[in-house]
């Protein structure tokens, strides 16, 4: 309780400063100095004019050309999104540290991407993907600053500033830098994400082009989880109260992803026809490309043999994997008022995964490289009329042995302000991630080769959703599996009763059918509201090779009011979270991924966490004591994986603050 004595006078004494209502500034304009103004009109030659800008001026433009604005609010949702990844994440279960793997709560089997990853999917949430890059389009200068405390020795700072040197050239720049030390013993992880984008169309219209370069790297200590959970954790022991003195399995492990990436997307119109005075387009006819470059390492560091993973070739273990990609996608696009967007695009994919030399053992010779070119036929159209939008998307592999198809149709109908329906169907037919096709490791047991027997993974799924703002939103998905790839157990191969040391990729024969329905909503009455959601999931499947809870539920009860002659704005309440008991995936750290295990049943228990938030102009302010009731029995049986215990009760705060010049 002293920290909340300690942080409530800086935590209120913010609204001393307020001023009432975040307000973008306003820019006054020399009509002599420039024929047009901000809003690009026509300025009187002989007076000066004022010129509001509003918040929704501050455009952001995603991967699929989707805009919205810039949001200084404080709502519910931007509490469940204030933490490491800035997403929603109901359908994930965090480590004790930050920046440490998430366990998969539910899954979403529709794939955004053409062609296989590195794999160590576990060590990937923080990496900022192609799709997850924004630009933007702003008439000021403005930056986006995100802090939030960690656990020991650390902070986490995510910072953006993006400007413009005209009304048609944006730019960006962000970076993204995190560190925490954590409670136990070997567990720092820290990362930084570089980003920078450009965004720029000419004065007629017919060229615009926006890209990006990335830079990341994801570090974390692994420790092996607790070596003696019964009497070091789940026993209450008030001795191991500091988690600094609970045994750890190793003290010299670590892993590493590395990547690079550069991004341009621009096109070409080569006819256009003016509809009207607005500038809206009848007709177009453009030519386009797409280029992106990347190169991925993945980097498995351990001081010294250890035999929980099983024989090794060395005494010190360092293994690394290496991607480098390549792709051009040329595409021509007809666009009409009336008849919509067709789009035609043909894309050439070059990849090159490799390791340092080939193997040779008893049994095979294991190659050093998967390297090949992929060429894809594609089409895209797109159209709204009225309330009706039909979205399409379907590509075909020409030549290659990575994919063989990829389709998307949606089709959305508004009936009115309140009450959106949506349908989907999404099919796709690629083989799995890199690792699984092919792996070396100094631990010997970690090599192997199954490019001539592993198969496309075949995915079929239909999803409806039904959004209204007096019933909820409620959303039903249906997927089929075949060939489903996933990592688990050699029960023939395990040396000395460890069980990772026999870990192998696997493909399940059988059809995996999973059903998930997903309900959300919110009741208000007056200044109190108690916010819903709740996911039930089922898997209907041969063999048990996908594990997930049947329930989750997030539920919120939360108080919100305008306090100091409406000069702050403030959110306080309570999240309750919980999922049932499962057989939850154990992670690997040789490959940073989860691997299936169907002995040990964790979760079922409560996770409590109590807010303060409050908004002040631009800046949101953010106070949390997460798992507060984590001491409240007499054991413990809180896990993220088996060995790997959730987090203790931790106060944490922070602020995101926009700036506008």
């Amino acid at each position: 309780m002293r920290y909340f004595l300690i942080l409530i006078p800086f935590f209120f004494g913010v609204s001393l400063f307020a001023q009432e209502g975040p307000r973008p500034p306003r820019k006054e304009k020399d009509s002599t100095k420039s024929e047009h103004n901000r809003t690009g009109l026509p300025s009187n030659a002989n007076e000066k004019e004022e010129v509001e800008i509003s918040i929704k001026d501050y455009k952001i433009i995603s991967h699929t050309r989707d805009t919205t604005f810039l949001d200084t609010s404080l709502t519910i949702q931007k509490e469940y999104k204030y933490n490491y990844l800035r997403k929603d994440d109901f359908e994930l279960m965090p480590f004790a540290n930050i920046g440490q793997p998430y366990n998969k709560l539910g899954v979403d089997f529709e794939r955004l991407n053409m062609f296989p990853k590195i794999g160590a999917k576990a060590k990937h949430y923080n990496y900022f993907e192609t799709e997850d890059v924004d630009y933007y389009n702003v008439p000021t200068p403005v930056t986006d600053l995100f802090f939030k405390t960690t656990l020991e020795q650390g902070q986490l700072l995510d910072a953006m500033l993006t400007f413009n040197t005209s009304r048609r050239l944006n730019f960006s720049i962000a970076y993204k830098g995190f560190r925490s030390l954590g409670k136990y013993q070997y567990n720092q992880a820290e990362s930084g994400n570089f980003r920078t984008t450009i965004n720029y169309e000419t004065k007629n219209r017919r060229y615009n082009i926006r890209g990006h370069i990335v830079a990341q790297d994801i570090e974390g200590e692994e420790n092996g989880g607790i070596n003696s959970k019964e009497e070091q954790f789940e026993s209450g022991n008030t001795e191991f109260s500091d988690r600094n003195r609970v045994d750890v399995l190793f003290a010299d492990v670590n892993n590493k992803i590395l990547g690079k990436r550069y991004f341009i997307d621009h096109q070409y119109k080569l006819l256009r026809k003016i509809k009207d005075s607005s500038r809206t387009e009848k007709t177009s006819l453009a030519i386009g490309h797409v280029f992106n470059y990347e190169t991925r390492y993945f980097r498995f560091e351990d001081g010294a043999e250890n035999e929980y993973y099983g024989p090794a070739f060395l005494d010190a273990i360092s293994d690394r994997a290496r991607l480098k990609t390549m792709n051009n996608e040329f595409n021509l696009k007809f666009s009409n008022a009336k008849l919509g967007i067709l789009e035609g695009n043909l894309t050439m994919y070059n990849y090159n995964y490799y390791f340092n030399s080939l193997l040779i053992t008893e049994d095979q010779v294991i190659d050093n490289q998967l390297k090949g070119d992929e060429v894809i036929l594609g089409a895209k159209y797109r159209n709204q009329i009225g309330g009706f939008k039909l979205n399409a998307d379907v590509k075909y592999t020409l030549s290659g042995e990575l994919t063989s198809n990829m389709m998307k149709v949606t089709a959305a109908y508004q009936i009115n302000e309140k009450l959106n329906l949506r349908a989907a169907a999404h099919a796709s037919a690629r083989m799995p991630d890199y690792n699984f096709l092919l792996y070396q490791s100094d631990y010997s047991n970690y090599n192997w080769q199954n490019t001539e027997v592993f198969q496309n993974e075949k995915i079929n799924g239909v999803q409806f959703d039904l959004e209204s703002k007096f019933w909820g939103n409620l959303s039903l998905d249906y997927t089929t599996i075949d060939n489903y790839s996933y990592f688990g157990v050699d029960q023939n191969a395990i040396v000395e009763g460890y069980e990772q040391s026999a870990i192998k990729p696997f493909q399940e024969n059988g059809v995996i059918n999973h059903t998930k329905i997903k309900y959300a909503k919110e009741f208000r009455v007056g200044s109190f509201a108690l916010n819903n959601t709740v996911m039930y999931q089922n898997v209907s499947q041969t063999n048990q090779v996908l594990n997930l809870p049947q329930l989750v539920t997030r539920n919120t009860l939360y108080f919100s009011s305008d306090v100091f002659k409406k000069a702050m704005f403030i959110q306080t309440g309570v999240t309750l979270k919980y999922f049932t008991a499962y057989n939850m995936d154990a992670y690997n750290a040789v490959l940073g991924e989860f691997y299936i295990q169907n002995n040990e049943e964790l979760g079922s228990y409560p996770m409590l966490d109590f807010f303060i938030n409050a908004r002040v102009q631009q800046t949101r302010i953010y106070l949390k004591a997460e798992h507060f009731n984590s001491s409240f029995g007499k054991t413990n049986n809180f896990y993220a994986a088996p060995n790997y215990p959730y987090r203790d009760f931790v106060i944490r705060f922070g602020l995101v603050w926009n700036f506008f010049s």
